[in-house]
């Protein structure tokens, strides 16, 4: 029995402290990124649906508490609504599309008044609310 050999044996280490730093650097990397993801979003309370069917967006038009519209980030009356989303809708050749974002608080008289800005220019309407379980708002058609 060989006793001096079994002791003579090293554990095997593995250093992993520079494990630690690579991995703090890929956190605040994605924190940074996620947050610039979406620059041009106004903070509503949408709806709540159901399920969750997603549409390319194309133009936001939103519409906030104080029932003021916004075409993505400016903001513009209801009269000039249509001028503004004509030459916003050309930019896009395939299937122009308008994303409506209404706070919960809106008429639906301004919902549909955006609609029928939306028919009368030729594009098709999403109404975006948001899921049950999460903050980030699905679309639905």
């Amino acid at each position: 029995m060989n006793l001096r050999n079994s002791r003579r044996k090293r554990a095997v280490e593995m250093h992993n402290s520079a494990l630690n730093d690579i991995l703090f650097i890929l956190l605040l990397f994605f924190l940074i990124v996620s947050t610039l993801a979406n620059p041009n979003v106004i903070k509503l309370n949408l709806p709540k649906a159901k399920t969750n069917t997603k549409s390319k967006q194309t133009v936001v038009v939103s519409i906030n508490g104080n029932r003021e519209f916004f075409v993505g980030t400016a903001k513009v009356s209801f009269d000039q609504l249509k001028t503004s989303l004509i030459p916003a809708l050309k930019r896009e050749n395939i299937d122009p599309t308008i994303v409506i974002n209404a706070e919960k608080s809106v008429p639906v008289e301004d919902v549909v008044s955006v609609m029928e800005v939306a028919r009368e220019i030729g594009a098709k309407v999403v109404l975006a609310t948001a899921h049950p379980t999460s903050g980030a708002p699905p679309l639905h058609e």
